[in-house]
């Protein structure tokens, strides 16, 4: 039975010939070896390294491939070559029992190859080779955000709008998207929340473009990440030092002690946002100084100030004020619709 090429799976080896080739000698074995271009080149798996060095040829249709110097270093001389299907076939069946060719894809995967192979075999005249497609190198979590970054890269070089912005006209769709992705936990839309999460990161990878350009202080993605990552690890000192945690409570503490060690802050109200929502600020202000045991808004004083005592006491009880606005507008909101439609 011929072999189907677009049925291999990954790093397995073609399934056996059926009883009408099972007393044939095999016709050799073509492996398709593929690397990721978010892995650094030469780091490849011992599997591929052992295919590779035990290849009869290994051949490439770009003379560009990023693999190309480290195999050579290693020892392996590629063929610049792009042979079709059928003068694979043959050169896997020149010697008694087979050679082994090894075919390193380019970054588009060679379907014009692979589309031959699976005809070749589906024709059912043919004595395939075995057909195996081999990962060379794997992306590790996280390697789309590469992708990403490269994308934004060429957008702002070659994008006429995207080149001009500054920090500055950006805010204004950092705040929507953030709101849009409220509103996609709200609605329980997981789809949107997947999407416009997406949205919000291209937010932080187009600020951190922009500040690459800066002429006097420049930071660029990985400066961006490198600070979270230093400060995640330092305000977690239960999952990354000696301290210990057992509640979410422990958790707060642990949390707000390191960041007043960074801060050094002389008020309490020091890092509050005034920007932020008028009901979030609120809470954030009185959560401060209640931490702090420091007076609580004081009361009268209009509508405003009955609207900060009632963010204070929703703070109080562990209740996000905005939030639950939020909520009680919604609702009030499909009453009004219901009202509407009966």
């Amino acid at each position: 039975m011929p072999h189907d090429f677009s049925s291999v799976s990954p790093s397995a080896p073609a399934p056996a010939p059926g009883p009408g080739s099972a007393s044939a000698p095999a016709a050799g074995r073509i492996v398709l070896l593929t690397t990721s271009h978010r892995v650094a080149p030469g780091l490849l798996s011992w599997p591929a390294w052992q295919v590779l060095r035990a290849a009869d040829r290994v051949v490439c249709a770009d003379p560009e491939h990023p693999q190309l110097p480290y195999l050579r270093e290693a020892g392996v001389e590629p063929e610049i070559a792009a042979p079709d299907a059928r003068e694979l076939v043959d050169a896997c069946a020149e010697p008694p029992g087979g050679r082994t060719v090894v075919v390193l894809a380019t970054a588009e995967g060679e379907p014009r190859l692979t589309d031959g192979l699976a005809r070749l075999a589906g024709s059912g005249r043919e004595e395939m080779p075995d057909l195996e497609l081999l990962p060379g190198a794997y992306d590790l979590p996280g390697a789309r955000l590469l992708d990403l970054v490269q994308v934004m890269d060429r957008i702002r070089a070659a994008c006429p709008w995207s080149s001009a912005r500054t920090h500055e006209e950006l805010v204004k769709y950092g705040i929507e998207e953030a709101y849009e992705v409220v509103e996609a936990i709200e609605e329980g839309d997981r789809e949107a929340l997947r999407e416009e999460l997406g949205d919000l990161l291209l937010q932080v990878v187009f600020h951190a473009r922009i500040a690459q350009d800066h002429p006097e202080e420049p930071f660029a993605i990985d400066d961006v990440a490198a600070t979270i990552v230093e400060k995640l690890v330092h305000r977690h000192p239960h999952v990354f030092g000696e301290e210990t945690a057992e509640t979410p409570e422990d958790v707060q503490v642990h949390w707000r002690r390191t960041k007043a060690a960074e801060k050094r802050r002389e008020s309490v109200t020091e890092g509050v946002p005034l920007g932020q929502p008028a009901l979030a600020l609120a809470a954030k202000l009185a959560g401060r100084a209640r931490v702090a045991g420091l007076p609580g808004p004081p009361e009268g004083g209009g509508v405003g100030y009955e609207l900060l005592a009632l963010a204070a006491r929703a703070e109080a009880e562990g209740t996000d004020p905005e939030t639950a606005l939020r909520a009680a507008a919604r609702a009030y909101r499909d009453a009004i619709r219901a009202a509407e439609s009966g």
